[in-house]
């Protein structure tokens, strides 16, 4: 089975900023230039939010090393002897600073290490005891085993992150800690999604439809635009790889609605441009598919000429490989309409 090729979108990652702000917190009389996000950029960056779970944009990245340096000078068994927790806490910014640099340099030996840092952190913590900063290190551990695990195409870690997200909704409650809650369940979506396209098996990519619509029931727009956006863009891409290995055209069109809630947030709620154009492709390609499914020129033909529209309107803020996905798309919805013309 082959699956289509969309976007899915990653919110900030609230952890990770935290840990690059303890950083910056211990600095004595930082540089401006290192604590603030490098602007000298050739071109604008329009692929924010969809690169993976461990992307920061409020600090420049060579900061990480530093913060790297530091954190690990910090942890000695004696500090973990006179000062278990913020020994613990400290693990825990180290792991996201790990996780941060593998995902920029796609370096698995990095995430390895960021996921020892957070085991480490749960040697001390506990369910019982410190149920709060369990609960964090469980979802950071799942969140660097998922993408590790994405990355390497993992089945194992894939699986080791579901359980460790699973461990984590031992704490966190829709009625208590809703955000936390729903943010959990935002990424055991993500990681069942990957986990399914892996195994190919239906079963899981069902199950991650019904933790992203668990997020659904507490994100809401003004609170949490980005997040709500991405779960049911994120809902879309499932629903989607569903329909294609169903090939049932209900289930693409539930998909293509899902799409559409999302990018209709995307553009109410004033979300960068790049977000909204991507949003289109998504739904352009998901379309491309129901035209094959329907078999329905029309929509084929609409395709080709969304697919035209944004590689002429947008076509010097796309990447390379996002270019080439909707030149092949625009021709083969050109081609399935010359097909389906004749026949």
């Amino acid at each position: 089975m082959k699956y289509s090729n969309n976007y899915v979108f990653y919110p900030d990652n609230q952890q990770l900023e935290r840990a690059v702000q303890h950083f910056v917190g211990k600095l004595v009389d930082p540089d401006p230039k290192d604590i603030r996000p490098d602007t000298q950029v050739t071109e604008p960056d329009n692929f924010i939010h969809t690169r993976g779970n461990f992307e920061q944009h409020l600090y420049r990245a060579t900061l990480l090393d530093t913060a790297r340096e530091v954190f690990e000078q910090e942890l000695t068994e004696e500090y973990r002897q006179q000062a278990p927790l913020e020994w613990a806490q400290t693990q825990n910014h180290l792991g996201n600073i790990l996780a941060a640099q593998a995902q920029q340099l796609r370096d698995e030996a990095l995430y390895r290490k960021a996921m020892a840092a957070f085991e480490s952190a749960l040697e001390v913590l506990s369910q019982k005891e410190t149920p709060f900063d369990w609960a964090i290190n469980q979802c950071n551990l799942g969140t660097s085993a998922q993408a590790v695990g994405r990355q390497e195409s993992d089945s194992n870690l894939l699986k080791q992150a579901v359980d460790a997200y699973t461990n984590a909704l031992l704490v966190w409650t829709r009625d208590e800690t809703p955000e936390e809650w729903a943010r959990t369940m935002h990424q055991l979506g993500n990681t069942l999604h990957a986990h399914g396209l892996l195994l190919k098996g239906n079963r899981t990519l069902q199950k991650s439809v019904v933790a992203y619509k668990n997020s659904l029931k507490v994100f809401i727009a003004d609170d949490h635009a980005l997040e709500l956006a991405a779960t049911h863009m994120n809902c879309g891409t499932v629903l989607h790889h569903l329909a294609e290995s169903e090939e049932n055209a209900e289930r693409m069109e539930a998909a293509i609605q899902s799409y559409e809630t999302g990018l209709l947030v995307f553009v109410e709620q004033q979300l960068p441009i790049h977000l909204v154009v991507l949003g289109r492709v998504n739904i352009a390609t998901a379309r491309g598919k129901l035209a094959e499914l329907r078999k329905d020129a029309r929509i084929a033909d609409e395709t080709a000429d969304e697919f035209e529209v944004i590689l002429e309107a947008f076509h010097g803020s796309l990447q390379p490989l996002c270019i080439k996905h909707c030149e092949a798309q625009r021709d083969h919805a050109r081609s399935l309409v010359e097909t389906l013309s004749t026949n």
